[in-house]
Order: structure tokens, then C-alpha cells, then sequence
């Protein structure tokens, strides 16, 4: 008997890796070139379905194209490399400074709220917003569900986009989204650029509303760690929700940097 349970569960032990094994073959298996592309949105398509993803954003998906564009952009991002004070003069600090101080003003009772709900001041808010998209100005003209399948396909960081795609899949079936939405060259939509993850998760109406978009960055850094009145320049209290914001250390120094600048009196663009 002993024997005889032995030798079942050794069978059961080898259909079990069979049926794992098979299910590994049939992921979706992603690429560095555009060859794979199409059977790999075929292959993401049924794991979709499974995951509950309806019919109106897998047609979406399956009219996204390879985004060649979103890849070189993707394999170039040196301005991360630069020293604060090149990365600031790069990204025209003095003029967001000075339109940020302006913007403040004209939009005080905006301002005044969100910082009533979240405890967010104007200055990094407003800083965020000119770094992002020039407040408003250039919010990116790439299809973003193309761009973000695209990065889910590459083999680079397959799993954060995989994860981006699910909630832009998501975010299309609750029409929030819709397969032709444009964003920039990674998926980021709106006034201060989200990636979907972060709608389904801190978004307060739409996006390319500038008071939708800064009440759902208020909100966003409120949920990392944002206290009401303290501090924000590197080692004080608020500087890791910004952190949380951006990966990139030059540009966490930046926002802290401009922000201080508009909501205080220092001079643009140093330090």
C-alpha cells in the first residue's frame, strides 16, 4: 500500500509540472524587436481575458502597433545622468519658477483647497506640473496603450509594465481610457502625467483637468507619507513622497528645489 501511494503521488507530482510547464509555454513570451509583437498580443489577449479584462479594451489592445519611438526613448533617458545645476538649466527651472509664482497667485483658491484636503502646499505641486508637461502645454502625442504594451513586450522591466497595462486595460473597459488616448513616450497621460497604475489608484476625474490633475498628485503624495506642514527639501519629513513621485534622485532635487522657490522667496533656479 505504502508502495502503491508512492508511485500515485509521483504521478500526480508529474502531470502537475506538465500542466505548469504548458501553462509557462502559452504566456506571453516578451521580445526585443518587433517581430514578436502580434503573437505576443495574441498570447497577452487570453491571459487578459482570463484576468477578467472585457471585450472593448481587448479590441483596443489588439489595434496597439509596435512603438519604436517609446522604445529609443526608453534606451535614452540621459538627462537623469546630468549634475542638478545642468538638469535645471536643461529643463528651464527659471521659467518654471516664475510661471509657477504667477500661477499660484492667479489660481489661489485652487490652490487653497487642495492644500485643505491633501496638506500639500502649492510650491511642489506647481513644480511637478512645469516639470511634467510644461503646465499643460506638452502632455505627448504618442497612442498610449501602443506605448505601454509595447513596454510590457520588451524584455527591459516586462513586469512594471504588465502591471501599468492591466490597469490602462482596466481604465479603457470603465471608459476612463479609450485606445486612442495620446500621452507621452511611456503611457504618462494628463497635466502632471500619470501612469494607469496611479489613476486606478489616486485619480480624481480627468486628468487634463489641471485641478483634477494636481488634486490626484496631491493625493498621490499624501498616500506616501505627506504630512500637513512639514518639510520638503532633501532629509525633511516630505521629501520621500516626493522620492515616491520620480526614481531619479536629480529630479526629486529639483522639485524640492523649485518648490521652495515658489512657495518662499528664493532665487530661481539655485541653490
Amino acid at each position: 500500500m505504502i508502495r502503491n501511494n508512492v508511485r500515485w503521488m509521483a504521478i500526480v507530482a508529474a502531470v502537475t509540472a506538465l500542466a505548469c510547464s504548458a501553462g509557462v509555454a502559452q504566456a506571453a513570451q516578451c521580445g526585443s524587436s518587433p517581430a514578436g509583437f502580434e503573437a505576443w498580443k495574441e498570447s497577452f489577449a487570453g491571459e487578459a481575458k482570463g484576468q477578467g479584462i472585457g471585450a472593448t479594451a481587448i479590441a483596443a489592445l489588439m489595434q496597439t502597433n509596435y512603438a519604436s519611438a517609446t522604445i529609443a526613448a526608453d534606451r535614452s533617458q540621459h538627462s537623469f545622468s546630468l549634475s542638478l545645476d545642468q538638469f535645471l538649466a536643461k529643463r528651464g527651472a527659471t521659467t518654471i519658477v516664475a510661471r509657477g509664482r504667477s500661477l499660484k497667485q492667479s489660481h489661489a483658491a485652487m490652490f487653497a483647497s487642495i492644500e485643505q484636503r491633501y496638506g500639500v502646499p502649492p510650491g511642489p505641486l506647481i513644480a511637478i506640473w512645469g516639470m511634467e508637461t510644461g503646465f499643460g502645454s506638452q502632455r505627448g502625442n504618442q497612442n498610449m496603450l501602443s506605448s505601454i504594451a509595447t513596454l510590457a513586450y520588451d524584455c527591459r522591466r516586462p513586469e512594471f509594465f504588465t502591471e501599468q497595462l492591466y490597469a490602462a486595460l482596466k481604465l479603457i473597459d470603465r471608459g476612463a481610457l479609450s485606445g486612442s488616448t495620446r500621452g507621452s513616450m511611456h503611457g504618462e497621460v494628463g497635466q502632471t502625467q500619470f501612469m494607469p497604475k496611479n489613476i486606478l489608484a489616486y485619480g480624481t476625474g480627468n486628468l487634463d483637468v489641471a485641478a483634477n490633475a494636481l488634486s490626484s498628485t496631491a493625493n498621490f503624495l499624501r498616500a506616501h507619507g505627506w504630512r500637513a506642514g512639514a518639510g520638503y527639501q532633501p532629509g525633511e519629513a516630505n521629501f520621500a513622497a516626493i522620492q515616491a513621485w520620480n526614481a531619479a534622485q536629480v529630479y526629486q532635487k529639483a522639485i524640492a528645489l523649485m518648490g521652495r522657490q515658489i512657495d518662499g522667496e528664493g532665487t530661481a533656479a539655485t541653490r
